[in-house]
């Protein structure tokens, strides 16, 4: 057994251990101590803070420390570095003196049921109103104890708080008996002695992104914090890093979270602010910042949009685009050495910026910001519902299941419109001039009926341009077409709901399903069925708006299309009437060739160097035989699902679905109806629907029933449909 133990410094355990000032070790560490979950330990960095111990299994003879930003900015260290525990001796606090951080706030009530069995320092940081989730420990009694304090703290909201006195100073724990005084005007926590800036995004703030997070850390953190290492090995540090991927995905949140993390001097260019109308003006502005950087370095400058001040010097027409670009790389890579000063660039359009700019010496690595995938999704979800008063009905997995393609902005936005709902919900019970009562602020709960109508609303903001509302559309609304719907099922919704199976079995899923037959037998409707049954984004391709009548735009749209379903896959792709933008090549001599180029790109984009992963295609045509015939071969469109004229049994299926909410007479038989029908398509049978209706309305506007004798009448005035040159060509 020892007095006191060095460990080094990692992230916290979860999200469910963030503001909740818990730190974890391993047990050896906690034996050699003497400690037992729930027990208070000091831990000592430049600062000295207090914490609840936890056991963790997970890290055995590791010798880590796991807290959050919080506890570690209390504690004066950042990840990697090593700090002494110890068990802590911990007086009852007779008066404890707390103000907000944030903004001026006026707190209500018994404060002691607030903060009860909270251990404070002079200088921290606290933060309530977490939520009560709370991965299980091997103590249960501490779990409940936990629990109880969190449930207390949450009823206040979340709020950042700073400990400005204790009586008796030193690490004391908030008892019953407590005095706790509370300012209402925020205080500056920079003034404490020994008081780092408050954390404003920490590495626990960004969800999923555990590789580029890893990958940044070695490329930022360590040159500043551990020069003598790369000199050591005898090369130099990276100097740069650009970030890309798509609008949303945290890159901007990734480099805050960097400036944070490592207590580096932060320098931000906003691209377009340092442009300047004189001539010079915005080279200086850099230079300017540059020198600024050295003289407080370490330091790191965050350039966000650095396509706006760096674009390719070949295509800009102006030269202070190109004199900009041109001191960028000398200050980057130029005689004069940059010293202990890292350069993070952030953009959406990589290959927008001068290539110079992306060569070792420059930006030495880049780290791509992908759209999360399903596990990343749900820590998203986890770090943004975090303080939020969620409703026991509330599942983030099956959240996560039905965001394909959301990235962190677009999930932060969900949460958002999802609280904005419960607010609408009360705002009828709150009277502006008075405050608002507790037992109000107790029904601010959120629950799955908020999180499914907010998604109603919010939309992958990579599909912005693309995506199409999918109509409510199942497989029940689907009349007959049994053997179409079976093949739609294997060939869409397996691949996308059952991948492992394929795995399996060693092969690959079928790539597109091509939709054949007459005109109004519902190759849409199918389509519309299969996009909301599988699950997936679902991007609507209408043939002729995708041709252009400039050179190279026919092609760049199909380009656009599957680059967007491969962000945000899966996805289902549905191009309507694609015979007019895939007819066989040589076949039209008088569109200057674009429909050949379009096939050829669709060609390449199906079955190319470039695999696709998790898309499916769908096309759907009522003229088959003018398709180019490398279309149709497998690896393409794999399956042809003849989509044909429906049989007696279909038809009357089909005027089932029509007919279901409609009023009618005891006299009416669908099944009489669907064999007079004959040679009546899905469109058709609609259509009589309609008009009978119509009919009886016209007759009787009071009517509030449909008789027989309307649908024959119908049946006469609605003319089939089924043309013979049609049905030859399918």
């Amino acid at each position: 057994m020892t007095d006191e133990l060095k460990l080094k410094v990692a992230e916290a355990f979860s999200q469910g251990d963030i503001g909740r000032s818990i730190a974890r070790i391993d047990p050896k560490c906690m034996d050699e101590l003497n400690l037992k979950d729930g027990d208070i330990i000091e831990i000592e960095g430049n600062k000295i803070t207090t914490a609840t111990v936890v056991e963790s299994k997970s890290d055995v003879s590791l010798g880590i420390l796991r807290i959050d930003s919080y506890l570690r900015k209390n504690a004066g260290t950042s990840i990697g570095e090593e700090v002494t525990i110890r068990p802590a001796t911990i007086k009852e606090a007779k008066k404890v003196k707390l103000a907000p951080v944030d903004q001026e706030i006026a707190i209500q009530g018994n404060l002691n049921s607030v903060f009860l069995n909270r251990t404070v320092n002079k200088g921290d940081i606290i933060i309530t109103g977490v939520r009560k989730q709370q991965p299980k420990t091997s103590s249960m009694m501490f779990d409940d104890l936990i629990n109880q304090m969190m449930s207390n703290m949450a009823s206040i909201g979340e709020i950042k708080l700073a400990v400005v006195n204790t009586k008796p100073l030193g690490p004391v724990k908030i008892t019953e008996n407590t005095q706790i005084e509370m300012e209402t005007k925020p205080v500056d926590p920079s003034k404490f002695e020994g008081v780092e800036n408050l954390i404003d995004v920490s590495y626990e703030d960004i969800g999923g992104l555990k590789n580029e997070v890893k990958k940044i850390r070695e490329m930022v953190e360590i040159p500043l914090k551990r020069p003598e290492l790369f000199k050591q090995l005898g090369i130099s540090a990276p100097k740069g890093v650009l970030l890309h991927g798509p609008p949303g995905t945290g890159k901007t949140l990734l480099a805050k979270a960097v400036a944070n993390e490592t207590n580096a001097h932060f320098i931000v260019i906003n691209g377009p602010e340092i442009m300047s109308k004189y001539v010079g003006g915005s080279e200086e502005q850099l230079r300017e910042l540059f020198e600024e950087a050295e003289e407080n370095s370490p330091s790191i400058i965050f350039i966000d949009e650095l396509d706006a001040i760096a674009p390719k010097r070949e295509e800009v027409s102006g030269d202070v685009e190109r004199r900009t670009v041109a001191q960028l790389l000398t200050l980057m890579d130029g005689l004069k050495s940059r010293g202990e000063v890292v350069v993070i660039g952030a953009t959406n359009r990589p290959d927008a910026i001068d290539a110079a700019l992306r060569r070792p010496g420059r930006f030495d690595r880049e780290i791509e910001i992908g759209v999360p995938d399903k596990e990343e999704r749900k820590e998203i979800l986890e770090v943004h519902t975090r303080h939020m008063p969620l409703d026991d009905d509330v599942n983030l997995d099956e959240l996560t299941e039905v965001t394909h393609g959301f990235v962190g902005a677009d999930l932060e936005a969900l949460c958002k419109e999802a609280a904005m709902r419960v607010l609408r919900r009360i705002l009828p019970e709150i009277q502006t001039d008075k405050e608002v009562p507790q037992e109000v602020l107790e029904k601010m709960v959120l629950h799955k009926k908020d999180f499914k109508n907010a998604l109603k609303e919010i939309q992958p903001s990579a599909l912005r341009e693309v995506l199409v509302q999918i109509p409510d559309v199942n497989w029940d609304d689907v009349g007959g077409l049994d053997d179409a719907k079976q093949e739609l099922k294997e060939a869409i919704e397996w691949p996308l709901k059952n991948p492992e199976k394929f795995k399996e079995f060693g092969i690959n899923p079928p790539k597109g399903v091509l939709l054949t037959g007459v005109p109004g037998t519902g190759k849409t409707l199918l389509a519309k069925a299969v996009a909301n049954e599988s699950d997936a984004n679902f991007i609507s391709v209408k043939g002729p708006e995708l041709l252009s009548k400039w050179v190279g735009d026919s092609e760049k749209g199909i380009r656009e299309v599957f680059r967007k379903a491969r962000q945000t896959a899966p996805t289902v792709i549905f191009f309507d009437e694609i015979d007019a933008i895939a007819s066989t090549r040589g076949y039209s001599a008088g569109d200057s060739g674009v429909t050949q180029r379009v096939v050829n790109q669709l060609l390449t984009e199906m079955d190319g160097m470039e695999e696709l992963h998790d898309i499916s295609v769908i096309a759907a045509t009522n003229r088959k035989d003018i398709i180019d015939p490398a279309l149709l071969r497998p690896g393409r469109f794999d399956r042809h699902v003849e989509v044909g004229l429906p049989d007696e049994e279909s038809r009357e299926s089909i005027f089932k679905v029509h007919t279901k909410n409609m009023p009618l007479s005891d006299d009416v038989d669908i099944h009489t109806l669907a064999k007079e029908a004959e040679g009546f398509v899905g469109a058709d049978i609609e259509a009589v629907c309609r008009e009978a209706v119509m009919l009886t309305l016209r007759k009787n506007l009071e009517a509030n029933i449909v008789h027989m004798s309307e649908f024959e009448e119908a049946m006469k005035k609605v003319k089939p449909t089924k043309d013979s040159e049609l049905v030859s060509y399918n």
